[in-house]
């Protein structure tokens, strides 16, 4: 963590040397400027989180400064230096925003004080409007990766560094959840599975509600950090358990309104057939008289039927879900099958497709014809989202020791946030033709082979979707 910057501004270099020797010797980085120029071009240039302007300045003095860098920060706290005889111009300094004033020659301990307490403050103001700001965010993302994304933002800007990762202990073992700051882009931060594996200082956002220490190579938090870390970790620890009650709710809702949709599809699924009968016999009797307008309406009669067959198939599976029946499966081949279907199903001819299958990962033991809905429905959707062109990267590799990873990833259009956390209800669709089942039954195998599905998307930039499925059955 960076030491506070402190600018000092004054037209007497010894003043600035004494006060420079002074800052320096309680932790502070100093930078100098004498004049309002050069002072506004450091300001311009850098961060400060706190300034020391001189009131007697030429040409411009230092209430024309104080204004002309609050224009810039408004939260920066400004300290007026001012001789004995003009403590009444520094109190209306004061009246005009400045933080509190200093008079010369200067007393070490005033320095020390006013100076520390214009840092407290600087930093509780914004630790208060990050707060604020984390709160109203866990409150509305709606979904846990949304969350984990807030917190790890969150804690970049509020400690100044370079990289912040949160994690979540699963089964006695550390997963990473999100990356914020420099590189974060890379991937997630590598991780060996244990506290006293992990080889850097961080901190751990769990459900214990308060901060735990995970020493190692690295900068150490400052005390006012971990208070703010422990804040969050409050905070996002309260957020996961409400996202997951949730969660929990939604499914068993899902789960009845899927049952009684079963009932009422089993209940249409003879009518339909009848209809489908019809509809044939229709058409081959128009066809005989040579009615072709005719025979062309009971053609997309009978289309529409098999629509609504299907549907109908599709809301049985997901209020009554087939058995597993299981087997030693090589993914990537199951994989390159979905994707050759997903093709043709859409005719893209303007998509490029990566893929980054790992040939090492071994058998999965999977329900193959189930598996196959799901890769083949999160392809045909990736594909869809491309309509303009883009790329789509279909990726298999190993994940957490036992855990193989699957990853479809595209450039196309991504989701709102509203969006995406409806994206599993029952019915719901952003698709002129679509059902609103593929998403949840596509979970719902996952889970049902005791994986994870989980995604990431953003407006205008692309989505991924990562299946987690364990390598032997559970």
């Amino acid at each position: 963590m960076r030491a506070a910057r402190a600018l000092v501004v004054d037209d007497d270099p010894d003043i600035l040397a004494v006060l420079e020797m002074r800052l320096e010797s309680i932790g502070l980085d100093v930078s100098v400027a004498r004049s309002h120029q050069e002072a506004l071009t450091m300001l311009n240039e850098h961060g400060f989180d706190v300034a020391l302007f001189d009131l007697r300045m030429e040409p411009v003095n230092g209430l024309k400064l104080m204004e002309d860098a609050h224009a810039r920060h408004p939260r920066l706290p400004v300290l007026i230096m001012t001789a004995h005889g003009t403590i009444d111009n520094a109190v209306e300094a004061v009246r005009q925003g400045a933080f509190d004033y200093l008079t010369k020659p200067f007393v070490p301990e005033e320095l020390r004080g006013k100076v520390g307490r214009a840092l407290s403050e600087r930093r509780w103001a914004r630790d208060r409007t990050l707060l604020r700001a984390v709160g109203e965010a866990l409150g509305s993302s709606g979904t846990m990766d949304g969350m984990f994304e807030t917190v790890a933002h969150a804690t970049v800007e509020a400690t100044e560094a370079h990289r912040a990762a949160v994690f979540l202990l699963e089964d006695g073992r550390l997963v990473t959840k999100a990356v914020a700051g420099a590189s974060a882009e890379d991937g997630a931060v590598p991780l060996a599975g244990s506290l006293d594996e992990l080889g850097r200082a961080a901190r751990l956002v769990i459900e214990k509600q308060k901060p735990e220490t995970m020493s190692g190579e690295g900068v150490e938090p400052t005390a006012e950090d971990v208070e703010l870390l422990a804040l969050f970790s409050s905070q996002a620890a309260i957020a996961l358990k409400n996202t997951r009650e949730l969660e929990r709710l939604r499914s068993g809702a899902l789960a009845a309104l899927g049952r009684m949709a079963a009932q009422v599809a089993h209940e249409l699924r003879n009518p339909l057939g009848g209809l489908k009968l019809f509809a044939e016999y229709l058409e081959h009797r128009l066809d005989k008289v040579a009615d072709a307008e005719g025979a062309d309406v009971a053609r997309k009669i009978s289309r529409e039927i098999d629509h609504m067959t299907e549907l109908v198939r599709e809301i049985t599976q997901f209020g009554r879900p087939a058995a597993l029946r299981r087997t030693p499966t090589t993914l990537n081949g199951l994989l390159e099958s979905c994707l050759a279907l997903a093709q043709a199903r859409v005719k893209d001819t303007g998509t490029r497709v990566v893929q980054e299958l790992d040939p090492g990962l071994p058998p999965v033991w999977l329900d193959p014809r189930e598996m196959r809905k799901v890769f083949l429905n999160l392809l045909v959707n990736a594909f869809e989202s491309l309509e303009g062109g883009g790329t789509l990267v279909l990726r298999s590799c190993p994940a957490d020791p036992g855990w193989i990873e699957v990853c479809v990833e595209d450039t196309g259009t991504g989701m709102a946030e509203e969006t995406r956390a409806r994206m599993f209800d029952l019915f719901f669709t952003t698709k002129d033709t679509g059902t609103g089942l593929g998403m949840p039954i596509a979970r719902s195998v996952v889970e049902q082979h005791g994986g994870r599905l989980e995604v990431r998307s953003q407006l205008g930039r692309g989505t991924q979707i990562r299946v987690l499925l364990p390598v032997e059955a559970p």
